[in-house]
């Protein structure tokens, strides 16, 4: 491999890597403050990123050239709010409806899967 494709895919690294840096900052996880009722409310989120790249080229006869590419993703979702009151800080959980309701739906699948296979069982006993 050739010096310029090698430094090509360091190239696609090294701009991920610095966008990761440029979101990755304390601003996306705090929100900006809100003034209500005397009160100071912060919201708080949960961010996650990810990123990669790579490139390389044809070193045989049959292949020639060479390539780069790279990506990047975000997922974000709020998870509370600090409450400042004169005299008072407090923090209070976001509520995510959608987890919840997962939680519940896989407890339930996972109750009445292993009630059928205990009875199962039993009535293999008997």
């Amino acid at each position: 491999m050739s010096d310029i494709e090698t430094d090509r895919g360091r190239g696609v690294s090294e701009r991920i890597i610095g966008r990761l840096r440029e979101a990755m900052t304390i601003e996306k996880v705090y929100g900006e403050p809100i003034e209500q009722g005397g009160a100071t409310i912060i919201p708080v989120a949960s961010i996650r990123m990810a990123g990669g790249g790579g490139g390389g080229g044809g070193t045989d006869d049959q292949t020639s050239g060479s390539g780069e590419g790279g990506g990047f993703g975000a997922v974000a979702r709020p998870v509370g709010a600090y409450v400042i009151a004169p005299g008072d800080v407090r923090w209070k959980p976001a509520l995510d409806l959608t987890r919840l309701i997962l939680a519940v739906n896989v407890t339930a699948v996972a109750y009445f899967f292993f009630a059928w296979r205990i009875e199962r069982a039993r009535a293999k006993i008997n």
